[in-house]
């Protein structure tokens, strides 16, 4: 029988706010453990909370950007369950009455069509501490620290729709994940640095036979960070269930954990249902109202998102698909690009540039693009010289590689270096003459029909003129004296 995978995330979004969501302690990533905490985040008797107003801002943002309904009356919940990592013994959360509802995402879905992935609401919560466990491997762990400096922290919940165009494959899931953090980022909300914890997520899946419309049993992954770990567990979960289902066992309903090292999803608890953690109105804090007026205003401020963008630079700037799609995954990047298109005559070539030669200088120097000393301005200017003939790919480089070092602009480069290429004709003409009497035995070679050692050759007059010379120019002459 085959089986086909219904694939849903619940993914928490740490908001990019100076402080916590319900007091003033600041958010601060490389703070030592529990510096950042006060009696709101910890949950001391008597303290109170109040609602940070810019990350129900950013929340309202998140869900005008994902096409979804923003309610007009908000209300935030206590969802009851007790964790090391919860100081309260609940978390404050919304249930009932979220901030966004019924949006959705577009993909390109496995048959190549586009296909948009359900959302089923955006609500804002709190986010809990963060344990610290002595081992990589959970199974191992001989014992674990919390650290609070998390707790509070203002947190996106945002969750997709299994009856409504849920995701269906590793690829499908992958292309949301890498969609909605895009998305995150371009908005501004959230830097969604996986590495620090601001994106993560909950995997659920099941299996069931293809064509049926009933659901199977779902097993969620709890608190997974890392894109090719999302990918490695999800495949792991679909050969398990598959197989138990196989020998006629239903899969349990279960919460499990994935285990980095063995690679493996291990059973961590049954599976609560939203009775399990009696959700109950935070007597502590009033129902928020929405304004239309809000709404329109937080909607002027959404700068272009990556769809909007990748438009651009295919219909605008002619860029092809497939380097537009690199361009745009950064909005930082994107932005540089743009920047240095305004001041370029010959964009084709600016988009090669980019893609080839300024990625691989930003990666090897570590940087990032916001970072590197080379300006959009500068960089457009290379590449009209380039696109002139007054430098030669080679010298581009290696004055892409001085601007990388001094921030200097290409043309006080070139002419302090003396990098202009040769362009006396007698003089590059002196040169392949000397070059070819030095290889006599090579211009025999192809006077007799192999046409292999030419570029030799080529090279050779290009090293002598210190890769000043144009290359095309140089095999023109040397096919013009051998023939």
């Amino acid at each position: 029988m085959e089986y086909e995978a219904i694939i849903c995330f619940e993914t928490h979004v740490e908001l990019r706010t100076r402080s916590k969501l319900f007091c003033s302690c600041p958010v601060q990533y490389d703070a030592e453990p529990n510096r950042n905490v006060c009696p709101v985040c910890t949950g001391q008797p008597g303290a109170l909370p109040v609602l940070n107003r810019k990350a129900l801002e950013f929340t309202i943002m998140a869900g005008l950007a994902t096409g979804c309904r923003i309610n007009k009356r908000a209300r935030f919940a206590r969802k009851n369950y007790f964790y090391p990592d919860l100081p309260k013994g609940y978390q404050i959360s919304q249930y009932e009455m979220p901030v966004c509802e019924n949006g959705y995402i577009i993909i390109t879905g496995d048959d190549g069509e586009p296909y948009p992935v359900g959302i089923k609401r955006i609500h804002l919560e709190e986010d809990a501490g963060k344990l610290v466990h002595s081992s990589d491997s959970f199974s191992e762990a001989e014992f674990s620290m919390v650290d609070y400096n998390r707790s509070s922290v203002p947190l996106l919940e945002i969750v997709t729709d299994h009856e409504r165009n849920p995701m269906r494959s590793v690829n499908e899931a992958r292309q949301y994940l890498e969609k909605l953090r895009q998305i995150l980022i371009y908005t501004g909300i959230s830097d969604c640095i996986i590495e620090k914890g601001q994106f993560r997520c909950d995997v659920n899946i099941s299996l069931r036979p293809k064509g049926s419309r009933e659901f199977g049993n779902r097993a969620e992954i709890k608190n997974m960070a890392s894109f090719r770990f999302i990918m490695d567990a999800l495949q792991f979960e679909i050969r398990r269930q598959k197989r138990l289902l196989e020998t006629g066992k239903r899969p349990g309903q279960e919460t499990r954990l994935f285990d980095e090292q063995k690679r493996i999803t291990i059973p961590m608890r049954s599976k609560e249902d939203a009775p399990d953690y009696r959700y109950f109105p935070d007597p502590d804090l009033v129902e928020v109202e929405i304004s239309d007026e809000m709404i329109e205003s937080i909607r002027e401020q959404i700068p272009e998102l990556p769809d909007q963008k990748l438009k651009k630079m295919t219909e605008t700037f002619g860029i092809p698909m497939a380097e537009a799609v690199i361009i745009t995954k950064d909005p930082k990047v994107s932005e540089f690009f743009e920047k240095s298109a305004l001041k370029c005559k010959d964009i084709p070539r600016l988009s090669k540039w980019f893609i080839n030669e300024l990625f691989r200088f930003i990666k090897e120097s570590s940087l990032t693009i916001d970072k590197i000393p080379v300006t959009p301005e500068n960089f457009a200017s290379l590449v009209n010289m380039i696109s002139q003939g007054e430098l030669t790919d080679t010298i581009a480089r290696s004055v892409l590689e001085k601007m990388f070092s001094t921030g200097s602009p290409p043309e006080e480069i070139v002419d302090k270096e003396g990098l202009r290429p040769i362009e006396d004709e007698k003089v590059l003409e002196e040169i392949v003459d000397d070059v070819l009497s030095s290889h006599s035995d090579i211009v025999k070679q192809i006077k007799e029909g192999d046409r292999k050692p030419l570029n030799f050759l080529v090279g050779q007059v290009m090293r002598r003129t210190r890769g000043k010379a144009n290359a095309r120019v140089v095999k023109e002459m040397i096919e013009k004296r051998v023939s």
